[in-house]
């Protein structure tokens, strides 16, 4: 334990880590996710709820989680560990790391599926596949997708591919290498497509949609909606973060560092839902159309639209640069834990953890298809099933162990000296932490369980 804490890796700079931790928290979640469950629950009163819910549990978790990963210095077992030891603790909090982990690679084995979609359609949107696509094309295109077992194995071994190529490469010449490109990239293709939506007919009711509540049109399931993605959209739980936090050096400041990484979060799934809304408003196309907003509306809209291809392939190539970035971080805690736990090479461990995960991936790829008629829990597939269990039960479950620890368990001083906050700051967040926060994670935990 105390030669992997004192062997850990380290960010090159505070810029970097930043980085990294978007990264991992700018993903599907912000560009698919986000804005159809906001379309769904009625636009501006739900995006204030969602902005309340990250001050008030996603933030506050993620201080905590980066905080124990960087006073542990280890994989998250490892971090868990030796906090508990230090706190005269329970041995059993190590668990905590272990369902991070594999909290990870489950949500890594359908993510790669889900970011293969993003690249299958990349690829046809500059092939010009989109042009004067209808409603029906749309539909019967995405259909073909699902229904081809081949074409989805294909993106998510090229997807399971990168990532393990990547972080094989350790953490400065891999993840910060890529990290450095990709970022950037995604910033910049974010403007330009923000810019095309500002001069779309659309813009302006897509504004309203988001940011004038209207609070008859929500329900108490958007609340529980918008305070479980505001926990879920920082990758939260599953160790990536504790891990990330691991490398930060002390004499950088975890708490800005954390502002930086929610608030820029935010931005880019709030700039994602005025660009998708723009040109769903424009195109008079049904805001509220749910999961399929992505994949089967918004391109119908870039068939019919001027420069549409150009701007359908922009806005497919960014869903690929924000999938990628989060499977580099969702495989990282686990290739860390045997890298320093079992003393197995980085690369080896990439490609033994990758190749796992790939075959859990399999099932997901049938869950489409050949085995759609498959069911696990209840009338849910195998990929259902997984991604309940992972957003439903493990990862909320984490961070409100996460949230119960940091507050009520680790010492006044050691949370002292790793938040380094005035007097009047530091109570009012342990008085978040301790009893805001794991309220409302509890209420997600349960009512998802119910």
């Amino acid at each position: 334990m105390t030669k992997a804490a004192l062997s850990s890796p380290t960010w090159s700079t505070q810029t970097a880590f930043i980085l990294a931790a978007i990264g991992s928290a700018v993903g599907l979640g912000n560009l698919w996710k986000f804005p159809y469950i906001t379309g769904e629950n009625g636009g501006g009163a739900f995006v204030l709820v969602y902005l309340a819910c990250i001050l008030l549990i996603g933030l506050p978790v993620l201080i905590a989680e980066i905080s124990m990963g960087r006073r542990g210095r280890g994989s998250p077992p490892e971090t868990m560990s030796r906090l508990a030891k230090e706190s005269g603790a329970s041995k059993l909090w190590w668990l905590l790391g272990v369902n991070g982990m594999l909290a990870g690679i489950l949500i890594l084995s359908f993510y790669t599926v889900i970011a293969g979609w993003g690249m299958a359609y990349f690829v046809d949107s500059v092939s010009g596949d989109f042009i004067d696509m209808d409603a029906k094309g749309a539909a019967s295109h995405f259909s073909a997708l699902m229904g081809s077992p081949e074409t989805l194995l294909l993106w998510h071994s090229v997807v399971m591919l990168f990532t393990i190529v990547v972080i094989s490469k350790g953490v400065k010449s891999g993840i910060e290498k890529a990290i450095s490109f990709m970022m950037p990239a995604l910033f910049v293709v974010l403007i330009v497509l923000l810019g095309y939506a500002f001069f779309t007919p659309g813009f302006g009711q897509s504004l309203a949609f988001l940011f004038e509540p209207d609070f008859s049109k929500l329900t108490g399931e958007s609340v529980l909606i918008a305070m479980g993605h505001a926990f879920f959209t920082l990758s939260i739980g599953m160790g990536t973060m504790m891990v990330y936090g691991a490398y930060v050096s002390e004499k950088y400041s975890v708490v800005k560092a954390s502002i930086w990484i929610a608030v820029v979060d935010t931005l880019v799934a709030l700039i994602a839902g005025i660009v998708i809304f723009s040109i769903v408003f424009t195109n008079g196309l049904e805001p509220g159309s749910g999961p399929g907003l992505l994949f089967q509306t918004l391109p119908v809209a870039f068939g019919q639209m001027t420069g549409g291809w150009f701007f359908g392939s922009l806005f497919f190539g960014l869903v690929v640069l924000a999938a990628l970035s989060s499977a580099i971080s969702l495989i990282e805690p686990t290739v860390r834990w045997c890298e320093s736990r079992w003393s197995i090479p980085r690369t080896k461990a990439a490609w033994l953890i990758g190749g796992l995960t790939w075959l859990i991936g399999l099932a997901t790829i049938a869950s489409f298809n050949i085995a759609s008629n498959i069911h696990l829990f209840g009338d849910k597939t195998f990929f259902g099933s997984i991604d309940f269990l992972t957003a439903n039960i493990m990862l909320p479950l984490g961070g409100l162990l996460m949230a119960v620890f940091f507050g009520w368990i680790m010492s006044k001083e050691s949370v002292q000296k790793e938040l380094g906050l005035s007097v009047y700051w530091l109570r009012l967040f342990n008085w978040v932490l301790k009893f805001v926060t794991p309220v409302a994670v509890s209420i997600v935990f349960v009512s998802n369980i119910i």
